[in-house]
């Protein structure tokens, strides 16, 4: 039987998330980007949040609008500045908001390593830079490289295309981007998709996330629905 609960509500779906918690949350800019669960988790109140990411918010919208919010007190992202991050950018020179820039392929694989169960890895990217002071270095077969640790969730906020009942997701094209490592990465992980399907309607050999690694997800079609009716 599945675990996977079936949400219209996007308040019930991130219902419980508290205050300064660590939310990996998926997206490549606004490609994949859970717009609907971080306006819910606006609505929450949720506070003190850790939030990992490729960027710090575009915009107005989706994690923009939560900085702005004043519900973030630490990023953890590889771009932290866009043309359009002015939101983060005003709130980082203010200093109410703290920042950890990391490589973004290191950020894929110390999130992935979480997932994976590796406990550390060695990584040449960004030794001898100020990104590596304080680690440890190692030097091995002639290459420096410097070590990593694993970058877990409380929660895991993610954006697919469909979804079926027993919680498999795919997604479309470059909005798969960050999603499936950070739903292995996750205590809990929640997903928004444009539909859900019946058991069965995913065929098995394009499921990109297995439903064993997600808790919730949050049907948009339904959710449209239910506002719709109201």
């Amino acid at each position: 039987m599945s675990r996977t609960v079936i949400h219209d509500d996007a308040a019930d779906a991130v219902a419980g998330i508290g205050d300064g918690a660590t939310i990996l949350v998926g997206g490549f800019g606004m490609a994949g980007m859970p717009t609907t669960l971080i306006d819910a988790l606006i609505a929450n109140g949720a506070t003190g949040l850790t939030i990992v990411s490729n960027n710090a918010g575009n915009g107005d919208t989706g994690l923009a609008a939560l900085l702005a919010a004043g519900r973030v007190d630490k990023v953890i992202c590889s771009f932290p500045r866009q043309s359009d991050s002015y939101v983060f950018d005003g709130l980082y020179r203010a200093g109410k908001v703290q920042l950890e820039v990391v490589p973004q392929g290191n950020l894929a694989e110390r999130i992935r390593a979480a997932g994976a169960g590796i406990g550390a890895f060695f990584c040449p990217t960004g030794v001898g830079t100020p990104l590596a002071e304080g680690k440890e270095t190692r030097t091995i077969d002639g290459r420096d490289y410097v070590l990593e640790y694993p970058i877990r969730g409380d929660v895991a906020l993610i954006g697919a295309h469909v979804g079926d009942v027993s919680g498999n997701l795919v997604y479309r094209k470059t909005a798969r981007n960050f999603g499936p490592v950070m739903a292995t990465a996750a205590t809990v992980t929640i997903a928004e998709v444009d539909r859900v399907v019946a058991a069965g309607g995913i065929d098995p050999e394009i499921v990109v996330t297995p439903g064993i690694f997600v808790d919730r997800i949050l049907d948009l079609s339904a959710s449209s629905r239910t506002e719709v009716a109201s």
